[in-house]
């Protein structure tokens, strides 16, 4: 066993060492816990009657008694930002229901002290309807729902904005709507310890679902996200966390389903393990960045389903200096979705270029369509704005900074084919034509039309290939693979269709080590 996968195999053990010692806390605890019934605190479940003072005393009074239960019953409970604090269980009782209001007014932006300076300004709210700031042993369980009424609640944002109440200086115009600092996520949690939420229907928010930063040993499990009311629906977002377990969650999200960023010179995503989660995205369904100011390590991605997501399977991205390695991905199947892998070095606007290295994507089944995957959604992510032939999966860094030790192995993906040499066309002796887009936004269709239909792959050090199957609905005039600038390239049991055209382009690639039959599929393009 090698010591990246050594490595990899003990923080998989460890998050679920820590996950099994934090459920037998939690029952221990529980036994223990002392109930606070918020209906004893004067909340009532009518779905009308604004419960935020009644709810936060709930909260207040298990605080005080050094930790307790506070249960929501059955019932509708509308209530504006309550805050968690240590050694409080939020538990919800079956046909419980948290309603977040949709008057902005009942929602605060928390004050969170002592968080490190970050370099990239933090454009998104603290608003959220469940917050926390330094709070241990906390935790969300039960069989209710928590829903964030978000479309109402952007609405009446946007109202307020055109009508001079509360202007919001983003607005943005171009796509009419208020910013993100306006509205309200639906957790926000920072610089908490011991975090559990289980069990849950939750989701529906004006922004960000369930927003985690700072935070060490955080367990997700058994979750069903629907988060797709309004823009910028992301179901989880996990900033610059340690030691997080991400398991058995359905995500159905109008913007990326898990989304790991980071905000914060010196500190990272380390030790987070995703897995048994099934995604719908209308962008990317597992994304690493786009804030990647400090990095991501350690992780482990395996045994996911994804279906009818506009953008990446498999997103990472290094656009803001972050250091990226030590990535395993297994076991992912998905269904029409736009693209399967999507690997990218980037520098943003004041930013040094980052690193990405030691990835190992493997045992990855993707079916790409030919239009839109989320064209039956309500929210469906931007238009591509300019005519394209379909994306290839892509691994691209910069001069000078390669993306290093990528292996991808048992990859089977469908593309639609029917290319069309009318709708777009970068000759294979023009590759120089594809821009390097440094600075841009980074996402599979940045830049531009691409030379293959499989996979595009420039600036980059020690890429290994191991049984990859393409296969294509219809015709495609494009070669299936482009190396450019690739160093130290292996390739081996390469199944591609038949075509007549030789379907390995090679430009400045140094040290490859190919299987024989592929030699003669090999076309070399000089400089």
């Amino acid at each position: 066993m090698s010591k990246i996968k050594l490595k990899l195999f003990l923080i998989a053990l460890m998050g679920s060492l820590f996950s099994i010692g934090f459920e037998c806390q939690a029952q221990k605890s529980t036994q223990s816990q002392k109930d606070f019934l918020i209906t004893n605190y004067g909340s009532k479940g009518d779905g009308k009657t604004l419960n935020t003072i009644a709810i936060q005393k709930a909260i207040d009074a298990a605080f005080k008694n050094k930790g307790g239960r506070v249960v929501f019953p059955k019932g509708k409970f509308l209530s504006g930002s309550i805050v968690l604090k240590s050694n409080v269980t939020l538990y919800f009782e079956e046909e419980s229901v948290l309603l977040g209001s949709t008057n902005s007014k009942d929602y605060f932006n928390m004050a969170f002290d002592g968080r490190p300076d970050s370099p990239k300004k933090d454009d998104n709210s603290q608003m959220a309807l469940i917050l926390a700031h330094k709070a241990n042993n906390i935790a969300l369980q039960g069989k209710g729902t928590i829903d964030g009424q978000g479309l109402q609640l952007a609405l009446n944002i946007d109202s307020l904005h055109h009508a001079g109440i509360a202007v919001d200086p983003k607005y943005s115009l171009r796509r009419n709507r208020p910013s993100e600092t306006m509205r309200p996520k639906l957790f926000r949690f920072s610089q908490c310890e011991n975090v559990a939420v289980e069990g849950l229907k939750v989701g529906e928010a004006s922004c960000w679902g369930l927003s985690f930063e700072l935070c060490t040993n955080l367990v997700l499990d058994n979750l069903k996200i629907v988060n797709r009311s309004y823009w910028n629906n992301d179901g989880i977002d996990i900033t610059d966390c340690k030691n997080v377990k991400v398991t058995n969650c359905d995500i159905n999200a109008a913007d990326d389903g898990i989304c790991l960023k980071s905000y914060y010179p010196g500190y990272c995503n380390d030790g987070v393990y995703i897995a048994n989660c099934t995604i719908r995205s209308s962008a990317s369904a597992i994304k690493f960045g786009t804030a990647s100011v400090g990095g991501f390590k350690n992780v482990t991605i395996k045994d996911i389903k994804v279906y009818d997501t506009f953008r990446s399977a498999i997103a990472i991205e290094s656009v803001d200096g972050g250091k990226i390695e030590n990535i395993e991905v297994s076991n992912v199947e998905a269904l029409n979705t736009g693209n399967a892998i999507f690997i990218r070095i980037g520098q943003r606007s004041g930013y040094k270029p980052g690193s990405i290295k030691n990835i190992n994507i493997k045992n990855i089944k993707v079916q790409v369509p030919f239009g839109r995957p989320d064209s039956n959604y309500d929210l469906r992510g931007p238009e591509v704005d300019f005519f394209h032939n379909p994306f290839p999966a892509s691994i691209v860094g910069l001069e000078g900074y390669a993306i290093e030790n990528v292996t991808l192995e048992n990859i089977e993906i469908n593309y639609p084919g029917r290319a069309s040499k009318g709708m777009a066309y970068i000759p294979l002796n023009r590759l120089h034509q594809v821009p390097e887009v440094a600075k841009e936004y980074p996402e599979f269709s940045m830049f531009g039309e691409l030379p293959a239909y499989g996979f595009y792959v420039r600036h980059a050090n020690g890429i290994s290939m191991k049984n990859i199957k393409l296969t294509l609905d219809a015709a495609d005039f494009r070669p299936a693979f482009v190396f450019d600038d690739v160093k130290n390239l292996k390739m081996e049991s390469i199944n591609l269709p038949n075509e007549k055209e030789k379907q390995l382009v090679f430009k400045n690639v140094i040290s490859s080590n190919i299987e024989k039959q592929l030699e003669e599929q090999v076309l070399e393009i000089q400089h």
